[in-house]
Formats: C-alpha cells, structure tokens, sequence
C-alpha cells in the first residue's frame, strides 16, 4: 500500500507542514506522523478526508506511486483528472494533424462554443472544426484559436480571433499573462491570470475592461489552458486615453450641473408665509 508514501509526497510537494494538514484534516501531528511513517493505518473516515483534501481518490492513494509520476501525470492529477474518480483514462487532448502529421491550428468560432462545452475532448467533433497554419508559430508547439465574444478584455475588440498555446503544466501559469481559460462552468473565457494553484488550488481571473470584477476559479473546475499568443481582428482596438476621457468626463459632469443650476434657477420662489 503506497498511502504513507503518497500523503508525504503530496503534503511536501504542496510546502505544507505536518501541523497545516493535521490541522486541516482535525488530527494530531503525531497522527499524522504515524500514517506518514507507515506505523498507523488509518480508517475509511480518515482515507476519505485525505482524499478531499488533496483532491486526489482514495484508490489512487493507495494503489499508485505517485512519486514515480511524471510531472504532467501529476498537474492531471492535481487538476481533477484522476483516472479513479472520472471512471476514465487520464484526458489526452484531441487535436488534428495535416498529411506531415504536423498539428493544424483549429479554429472554434462563436457557434462552435456550445459544442465544445461537450466535445472538447471528442476527437471526432474536433476533427469537424476549421483549421488553418501560421507559418511564424512554432512548429512543435500546440495551437488553438477561439472567437472573443464581448467587452470583458477591451480594447481586445468584440469577435477577434485569438490564438493561444496549449499549457500542459498549469503550475506554470504567470501572473498578470493572458490565458484562454475553459471551465465547463463557465466556458471559454479570455482573461488575465493569477495563479494561486499551490496555496489555493484556484486561478484569480481578471478583465482589462476595469468594468468587470475578477473572480476566482477552482483549477478542478478548469479542463482547459492556453497560453495567450496573438489576437487578428477586422476592427482596430480604441484608443487608450485616460487623461482625455478624464477631462471629457469632468466637462460633461460640469455641463449637466449647469443645466441643474439652470432648472433650479427657473423654479418659482417659495412663498414667504407672513
């Protein structure tokens, strides 16, 4: 049984000591001590919470050597894709190749959001997409290219095209770098990320348009994460003038008080009562 070996493994991949899992889990250090150093076995109650916590299932902790893993094996893992809890191999991604067996750049437009919701991962309804090459991309690199719907990264403009490469390592994700993120509960997103995987297990998206909030996202939720390239759009972005739409929006609130003042001023007088 590899159970002491894998939640070692895991806690000091993680940087946690023995007292922040013990604490979160409501164990005793030497507790956890025993079951790290394989003098304890611990109960189903005590496998299950472990598996929450790591989010990884109960007969992987136990049958697998997590150690022996290569480090893609293990973000898949870290990521939600275990084989024990999605009752399927780990998710390979499907693609298409040219007649060199050279990767084509899909294309997934606007009407082919809804379908890669439920298709992402069929190759067969990813052979169906459009595909195309750019010569100045990187020949051993992945590449996918999905339409931009909305304001949300402005002044990206509304139904550009933009290109990212596939990350197959999402603990590689850099702070205040632009990804194109898909959840399935949120789908195909363009955005700005932090990554807090290793304190967190969540990415913190933001929007260049300052209107919208970030939020966060649990990387179990994310199935897909492509590395922002370039964007090719039939519009040019608008300017970005800060200090003239400043004044622009100044003279326009002076010019709406003044025309307060002006009704205010042709208002009839109260009657003075005597």
């Amino acid at each position: 049984m590899n159970f002491a070996k894998n939640i070692k493994f895991l806690r000091k991949r993680r940087g946690r000591t023995q007292d922040d899992v013990a604490s979160a889990l409501g164990l005793k250090r030497s507790t956890l001590s025993g079951y790290e150093n394989n003098v304890a076995e611990p109960g189903i109650e005590v496998l299950i919470a472990f598996s929450r916590y790591f989010g990884i299932a109960v007969d992987t902790l136990l049958k697998m050597d997590l150690s022996k893993l290569t480090e893609s094996q293990l973000g898949e893992l870290e990521r939600g894709f275990d084989a024990y809890l999605s009752g399927s191999n780990m998710r390979v991604l499907a693609t298409t190749v040219d007649g060199e067996n050279r990767d084509n750049i899909e294309l997934v437009p606007e009407k082919a959001k809804a379908g890669y919701m439920t298709g992402y991962a069929d190759p067969e309804f990813i052979s169906e997409l459009p595909v195309f090459k750019l010569p100045f991309l990187l020949s051993n690199r992945k590449y996918r290219t999905f339409q931009l719907k909305g304001d949300s990264m402005l002044p990206v403009p509304d139904g550009s095209w933009v290109t990212g490469e596939y990350v197959q390592d999402w603990f590689e994700i850099k702070d205040g770098k632009a990804y194109i993120i898909f959840t399935m509960d949120d789908g195909i997103m363009f955005k700005i990320a932090e990554n807090r995987i290793k304190s967190e297990g969540k990415l913190i998206l933001y929007s260049l348009n300052p209107v919208y909030e970030p939020f966060k996202v649990r990387i179990s939720e994310v199935r897909e994460v492509w590395r922002f390239v370039h964007y090719i759009s039939a519009e040019l972005p608008g300017p970005v003038l800060p200090e003239k739409e400043l004044i622009s929006t100044v003279a326009r609130m002076k010019h709406d008080l003044d025309i307060l003042k002006q009704k205010k001023a042709e208002l009839p007088e109260d009657p003075v009562s005597s």
